[in-house]
């Protein structure tokens, strides 16, 4: 009986996020069962990669002033750029001196206007769970991306034996990949390592600023999504994101993921978080950690 139930597990494929904080935080074990790879995807990549360039938009241009040595180096972008702010309503662009002082918004404020919700971390309403994640403000439609999983992308032969030591932030891909999303410990070393490895002179290709308490891009707290429970049922799944070879450069600075090896030839794995159904404002944010693929 059990080595014919053994069969029958090896015969899937599973994603699995974060197996330790698991068992540490809810002693039932969910899971979500998808019939096919195809399927596992709620939305499709082109949808994932509409909403990211949206807001990231909106970011490098709430961040206007800052970024004066990028533009240089890039004309015909910044063109772009100054007619997206003489586009904006009124009500959002006030000013072009605003720009040229300071920030109009927080994080929070913009994923509000741009998206419709904004999001952050604050103590679970599950026991012991500690920090999860919350919707502070707006609404989020079904379908919508509401964060990222942040964290160092590995390769399934690549060591990551030290960092996933007492670690529950390493998220498994269906193909192997790993995402460790600690935001201590080496495993911030290593990301920061990494980042500084890859940056192109005056272009950083990552983010950095998951790894401390004020965070640049609002949607990279997905590490701190909690497991449903029997009374909380899941609302966000997980799912995977290649990022194509064409997204602007000016905008990789706002991505929450780097890759351990350089030398990998490859998109580099995100992972968003989609609403399974509407969320209201108030409301936490739980996922199955268990993905079942047939």
């Amino acid at each position: 009986m059990l080595r014919a139930l053994r069969r029958r597990w090896e015969a899937y494929k599973y994603r699995f996020v974060p197996w330790i904080a698991l068992n540490l935080r809810h002693k039932r074990r969910t899971l979500r069962y998808v019939p096919e790879d195809c399927k596992d995807k709620i939305v499709s990549d082109e949808d994932v990669l509409e909403t990211l360039l949206k807001i990231f938009k909106a970011l490098f241009i709430n961040d206007f002033t800052r970024q004066t040595n990028i533009l240089a180096l890039l004309p015909e972008v910044k063109s772009t750029y100054l007619e997206l702010l003489h586009l904006q309503p009124s009500k959002s662009k006030i000013t072009f001196s605003c720009y040229e002082s300071e920030n109009m918004f927080s994080p929070e404020e913009l994923l509000f206007h741009t998206l419709g919700f904004s999001i952050t971390r604050n103590q679970s309403s599950l026991v012991s769970a500690g920090t999860g994640v919350f919707v502070t403000r707006g609404f989020v439609p079904k379908g919508a991306v509401v964060a990222m999983y942040p964290g160092t992308v590995y390769q399934k032969y690549e060591p990551i034996f030290f960092q996933s030591i007492g670690n529950p932030f390493i998220f498994r891909c269906i193909d192997g990949v790993l995402i460790d999303g600690n935001d201590k410990g080496i495993s911030k070393a290593v990301y920061r390592s990494c980042s500084r490895r890859d940056q192109l002179g005056l272009f950083h290709m990552s983010d950095v600023s998951w790894l401390t308490p004020v965070v640049q891009n609002p949607l990279a707290v997905g590490q701190y999504v909690n497991n449903c429970s029997p009374d909380k049922a899941a609302n966000v799944c997980y799912q995977e994101f290649d990022v194509p070879e064409c997204f602007p450069i000016e905008l990789k600075q706002y991505l929450p993921n780097v890759t351990y090896s350089h030398d990998i030839q490859r998109p580099l794995r995100c992972v968003v978080l989609v609403a399974l159904r509407d969320i209201k404002q108030g409301e936490e944010l739980f996922s199955n950690y268990y993905t079942i693929v047939n």
